[in-house]
């Protein structure tokens, strides 16, 4: 199995940034598409970003695109998403993810989940 720890989270104001990263264990982190997702209170969770095993392609929620960018560093089993021009409504509790699947915004696609890190965005 893949464990995944989620890190950077916090309190910031609209408009800050924040960089959030995703520490894997196990040696088959590279093969995997990886993705981040959100929930926040009293919503289901929604899609965020995905990046390929390589980390040539990416993609995003329309709702992020533009501002959120999504990178991995297989070598030290790490991927990021570097939150900028953030808004209220982007406070939730973020989590990454595994996936087989390229490119998927769907939750059933995705396997290994880590716990999340809170982020908050005052206004």
């Amino acid at each position: 199995q893949v464990q995944l720890v989620e890190s950077g989270g916090g309190l910031v104001q609209a408009g800050g940034s924040l960089r959030l990263s995703c520490a894997a264990s196990g040696r088959t982190f590279s093969s995997y598409n990886m993705g981040w997702f959100r929930q926040a209170p009293g919503k289901e969770r929604e899609f965020v970003a995905a990046i390929s095993w390589s980390g040539g392609s990416t993609y995003y929620a329309d709702s992020v695109k533009g501002r959120f960018t999504i990178s991995r560093d297989n070598a030290k089993n790490t991927v990021y998403l570097q939150m900028n021009s953030l808004k209220p409504e982007d406070t939730a509790v973020y989590c990454c993810a595994t996936s087989n699947t390229w490119s998927s915004r769907r939750s059933r696609d995705y396997d290994y989940w880590g716990q999340g890190t809170q982020v908050t965005v005052s206004s």
